[in-house]
Order: structure tokens, then C-alpha cells, then sequence
């Protein structure tokens, strides 16, 4: 598939240019990726914004992802020069965590003002990273109460608010922020898998259908056991969802398939972990194939 996928919603270009205004009141960046698709999930458009700030790298959803996938990316970023740190919200000590991190960042930054007389009064911290990563979860999570709106569909947080978190930090919650062109399909239907990607930019039945293929490829055995299944069909993948289909009862008058409702079923089954700890990519698949997501000219959007 050649195609590149080009889109770019109005409220993503204004949240890009309330960033924009933003960045130079923050100590620290906090990038969020997706845990399951790591680099799938890194908005090119970041580097551009963020520029040398201080960046703390958090893997999202680690939970979800395959434990062994995630080390390999974690010494993939390393390699790179970017500490990455896999981050399940529902873990204390990892949040907990956050906050000390940066810190750390900024010692030579605090001790520079207090040499000039100047008090450090809290870190300000900006929370970046594509739609439905899991900002307003962990920025939750963070000030210990319900500070930010959470949702399961992208494009929940539309505006931007500072959010104190104890008395040492604050956060800057921003709406999620996409890039305006995809060229590779294969990073468009990781993203819309996970559902960082409205389900009206990607039919429902090609996300499912390429989901299943990468299943029977890589966990197998997980995606016959969710569904009973005695084979795997190798044909493309309509045959396979067909038999999720029958089995989970989407089955309309005259016996055909409900295609839609099947490819729901198993999408929600993905987001949810039904299917155990997955991961949708791995660093071979970048550096063999050399897999790509956007042009040089990605933040050139006409109509910012």
C-alpha cells in the first residue's frame, strides 16, 4: 500500500498552536507514546516543538503491551539517546516516580537560579503525545484527584489548564496532537487500532482485518484460544474475521456476516487486553522494512 493518509481536524491546529505558545513557560516535556506502538505513536511534530527542552519519554499502557517488545524498545530509544520509561497508570511507585524524574532533569537549572539569588519554585512540566494515549489518565493520577476529562475516543481534551501536582509540580494538560499526513498505512492502521485515530478516517473492517493478520502472525495461539478457534484461515484476513464473526454470534438473516459488528468485537478485545500483553510493532520492523510516517513537510498544514 502506497497511499499516504491525509487529513488534518481544525481543533488539531489550534491545539498545536496553543502549544506553540505555551512551551516556553515549561521546565520539562512529559512525551507520551503508546506502549504497543512506540514509535507509531511519536508525533514528529513534537521534536519540532519541544526543540532542547529537557524530555522525560513515558511509555503508556506498558500493561497492555508484551513485557519483552518493551525492552527491546527501551534499548531501542537508548540507543538513540532517549530514555524511555514504561509507565502503567494503575502503578503508585511508577507514578510516583514522575515527578523525581524531573527533578533530576533540572538540577543543573535550579542550582544555576539559586546561584543568582533566584528560589526554583515548582517544576512546570507540559504534557504532550497523540489522542487517547492516556494524558488526562496519568496527569489524574499524578495530582491524585480527578483533574482532567478521560475518555475512550480521541479527541476528549480540547482545551488547556494547569494542574498542581503536591507543592513541587505543575502540569500543563494539552489536547492530543496528531500529524497532518501518514505515509506509511501501516503506522495509520497501528494508530487506529489502538484508537488514537477516529474510527470515520479508516473503515472499522480494514483496521480489524489488519489486526488479525498481525495476531495469526505473531500470537497465534492467543487469538485461537479468545475465539475457540481449531485453525486459522491464511487467507487475507476476511475469512478469519468471517469465523470470529460466526463464533461471536454476528450473524444477520440469511447467515451473512455482520462485518462491522465483528470487526467491533475484535478491536474492543485489543484495546481491552482480552488478547493478553500485545505489542504492534517491534524496532526490527523499522530498522528491516524502514517503515515511515511523515515528510519533511508535516507540519506544513495550509490552513494554520
Amino acid at each position: 500500500m502506497k497511499m499516504a493518509i491525509q487529513w488534518f481536524p481544525g481543533h488539531m491546529a489550534k491545539a498545536r498552536r496553543q502549544v506553540e505558545e505555551k512551551i516556553k513557560m515549561v521546565d520539562v516535556v512529559l512525551e507520551l507514546l503508546d506502549a504497543r506502538l512506540p514509535q507509531s505513536s511519536r508525533n514528529p511534530l513534537i521534536d519540532r516543538l519541544v526543540g532542547d527542552r529537557p524530555r522525560i519519554v513515558l511509555m503508556m499502557k506498558s500493561d497492555l503491551a508484551d513485557e519483552a517488545v518493551t525492552e527491546e524498545w527501551i534499548r531501542f530509544f537508548r540507543g538513540r539517546n532517549v530514555e524511555a520509561v514504561p509507565i502503567d497508570a494503575g502503578n503508585r511507585r511508577q507514578i510516583a516516580e514522575i515527578p523525581r524524574a524531573a527533578d533530576r532533569l533540572l538540577e543543573e537549572k535550579k542550582a544555576a537560579l539559586e546561584r543568582k539569588g533566584i528560589r526554583f519554585q515548582r517544576v512546570r512540566a507540559m504534557v504532550l503525545g497523540i489522542p487517547n494515549v492516556g494524558k488526562s489518565t496519568l496527569i489524574n493520577r499524578l495530582a491524585g484527584r480527578s483533574a482532567a476529562r478521560t475518555g475512550d475516543r480521541p479527541g476528549v481534551t480540547r482545551g488547556q489548564q494547569w494542574i498542581r501536582v503536591g507543592n513541587s509540580m505543575e502540569i500543563l494538560d494539552t489536547p492530543g496532537i496528531l500529524w497532518p499526513k501518514l505515509e506509511d498505512p501501516r503506522v495509520g492502521l497501528r494508530l487506529a487500532a489502538s484508537g488514537a485515530i477516529r474510527e470515520e478516517i479508516l473503515p472499522l473492517e480494514e483496521v480489524a482485518l489488519f489486526l488479525l493478520r498481525y495476531l495469526r502472525e505473531r500470537y497465534s495461539e492467543r487469538l485461537r484460544e479468545r475465539y475457540r478457534l481449531e485453525d486459522l484461515p491464511s487467507a487475507e484476513g476476511a475469512e478469519l474475521l468471517e469465523a470470529v464473526g460466526r463464533r461471536r454470534g454476528c450473524v444477520a438473516k440469511g447467515g451473512t456476516i455482520d462485518w462491522e459488528k465483528a470487526a467491533e468485537i475484535v478491536l474492543r478485545d485489543f484495546r481491552s487486553g482480552r488478547f493478553g500483553r500485545v505489542s504492534l510493532e517491534r524496532p526490527e520492523d523499522w530498522l528491516e522494512d524502514g517503515e515511515g510516517k511523515s515528510d519533511e513537510s508535516a507540519g506544513d498544514d495550509p490552513r494554520n
